[in-house]
């Protein structure tokens, strides 16, 4: 039998010469990343555990969450960052460089059939060249650091196949809603995706790299294209070196094969709230906007800023609207310039401002206000991700004919006379007056339950990103589960040895470590769920945060307040209440081992 893309990829930075899924490995990382976001922990791990940086030329820091340093907190932690790096000899992407992942393939430091790992959840983006990215939390990011390898478990393969022509006006973005809409948030989940089709073999790689970072908001592990005669000569030029990319072989075993036609595919919009809640453009047409918003690193890419700019070209922004406008590198932004772009873009009334995430992270322009309704090329629009407002995700095609028309269109049904704003008698504002606590490892536990019956519980709703900056433990519980409906007081009821009994694709979204250390510090003895987001699942491990993952439990007959016991090492499950008792999945050997050790580091 042979091997897909990814367990070549991983065999090839492993000892083994053929893996398969399932298989815990340990594997060579060639580009080993931290970011402002998450690297001021990774320097205190690597501190506080004594650890050193196995190969400096393999290791980075890149500064995309806050390029403007205009957050004291993240200003403090990047040039915390900046220290260790000079005295490590590391190289740093500072804050006027760009979005790490992009700068990472722009300037060759990964390639087709290379490993990156980054605290970004979106390093799978390396998906679009072919090479295996993986975003990870920040104990695993400092052990990479330090042994220049890190443990990962094989995932298994799905190959998606897209048929037919692609219709007149479907983009990248549109392709890659069109796949949300039919594969959700969690029927990929923990897979490496492979994607196949004549129409996927003439994609850029900047459409690449827009369909590939959102796999993360499938919860795929990566989606992996076979990179094309132009990939490798772009690859080659930056990296100065000839490249072999990797194919899966002609009888590599895939867990699932779909057949999609993309002749069928339309122009799509996320509504607020779910990536995943994806609907056709002509069905939230006319729906009034606040504010629009064009860049990250889905779609912050040379060819999407000429797409906005040939719309926005001759034409104002809509009266009271805001157009956001975030190159995903310094190179692109200045590209821009020489173009004229930045030229047209100030002339419609947007404000540009210089290159990284922007609005996905909380330190740079793209948040929203409350109640504030945003057009947006983001990846993400979790409640509270972009602010406090109501996200719609779509391309920059049809950010940008909203930004004019002051409503959802399309550039082909962009209004003469933009739509106005109008206050209603509802809409008037009225006036009115360091120290972890030793825990005796056991394994088995019995504790009362909470159970939350909510599938794709994101890490923004268990801690939310306005707390980031937090990086001692004991201050993180106060917050947890605080930005999920319904248990915005959970943490002041939680007693110690609680467990959470949930559902699927717990933890989806972002790599942030705090979203399992809030537990942590509240003492929750486990977290019982269907299926955990991928990263969120290594973060919890790696910190000897008790998890396990089940089938069925409905024969246990759970209900809030019961007590259950539960033994990690033989999966045993009994509800005190009714005496029933059932098995779900165990420990494995590596999360037993870490766990005992009271974790990773």
């Amino acid at each position: 039998m042979g091997m897909t893309i990814i367990e070549k990829n991983l065999a090839k930075h492993s000892k083994y010469d053929v893996v398969k899924p399932g298989e815990n490995i340990d594997i060579l990382i060639d580009s080993r990343v931290a970011r402002d976001f998450g690297g001021a922990n990774v320097v205190k791990n690597i501190k506080d555990n004594g650890l050193d940086v196995a190969d400096a030329s393999k290791t980075f820091f890149t500064f995309d969450c806050n390029p403007t340093g205009s957050d004291q907190k993240y200003a403090v932690n990047q040039h915390l960052c900046r220290l260790y790096a000079r005295e490590k000899g590391i190289k740093v992407y500072d804050i006027n460089t760009g979005i790490g992942t992009h700068l990472a393939i722009d300037n060759g430091m990964t390639y087709p059939g290379s490993t990156f790992v980054s605290t970004d959840s979106h390093a799978n983006i390396m998906g679009a060249i072919g090479a295996f990215g993986q975003g990870m939390g920040d104990q695993d990011i400092a052990a990479t650091f330090a042994k220049g390898s890190v443990w990962f478990k094989v995932p298994a393969s799905v190959k998606i196949t897209l048929n037919g022509k692609k219709p007149e006006g479907v983009s990248a973005k549109d392709i890659v809603l069109n796949l949300l809409g039919i594969f959700g948030a969690n029927k990929l989940l923990g897979y490496s995706v492979e994607l196949y089709g004549e129409e996927v073999d003439k994609l850029s790689l900047d459409e690449r790299v827009t369909i590939a970072s959102m796999g993360t908001e499938m919860g795929a592990i990566i989606v992996l294209f076979t990179p094309n005669k132009d990939i490798i000569s772009y690859c080659e030029a930056k990296t100065g070196k000839k490249i072999e990319p990797l194919f899966a072989d002609a009888d590599a075993n895939y867990e699932q094969v779909h057949e999609i036609d993309i002749s069928k595919f339309v122009q799509m919009v996320s509504m607020p709230g779910k990536p995943h809640g994806t609907v056709d453009v002509e069905n939230v047409k006319k729906t009034k906007i606040d504010s629009a918003f064009i860049g990250s690193c889905t779609n912050g890419r040379m060819e999407d800023m000429r797409v906005a700019a040939k719309i926005l070209k001759e034409r104002k922004v809509a009266p009271g609207v805001v157009l956001k406008i975030v190159p995903a590198t310094d190179p692109i932004w200045q590209q821009c310039l020489q173009e004229g772009l930045i030229h047209i873009f100030k002339e419609a009334g947007a404000l540009v401002s210089n290159a990284g995430c922007a609005g996905c992270a909380a330190g740079q322009v793209g948040q929203n206000g409350n109640k504030e309704i945003t057009i947006s090329t983001g990846n993400r629009n979790f409640p509270g991700k972009q602010g406090n407002g109501e996200v719609y995700l779509a391309s920059p095609a049809v950010v940008a004919a909203s930004a004019i028309a002051g409503y959802i269109t399309t550039k082909n049904d962009i209004p003469e006379i933009p739509a106005e704003f109008t206050v209603t008698a509802s809409q008037k504002t009225e006036s009115s007056s360091k120290t972890k606590e030793k825990i005796q490892k056991t394994v088995e536990i019995e504790g009362r339950i909470w159970v939350i019956k909510e599938d794709n519980i994101d890490t923004d709703m268990i801690f939310h990103n306005r707390y980031l900056t937090i990086t001692e433990i004991n201050q993180m519980g106060q917050y947890a589960l605080d930005n999920l409906k319904g248990y915005e007081d959970f943490a002041k009821k939680a007693q110690k040895g609680d467990i959470i009994v949930t559902q699927k694709n717990f933890g989806a979204g972002s790599s942030r470590q705090q979203a399992v250390d809030c537990f942590s510090a509240l003492g929750i003895g486990c977290i019982i769920a269907e299926s955990f987001g991928a990263i969120y699942e290594r973060n919890a491990i790696n910190a000897a945060m008790p998890i396990m993952t089940y089938k069925d439990i409905s024969a246990l007959e759970l209900k809030d307040g019961n007590f259950v016991k539960v033994n990690f090492q033989t999966g045993e499950i009994s509800n005190k209440q009714n005496g029933k008792t059932i098995k779900i999945d165990k420990f494995s050997d590596v999360q037993l081992e870490i766990y005992q050790n009271g974790g990773l580091l």
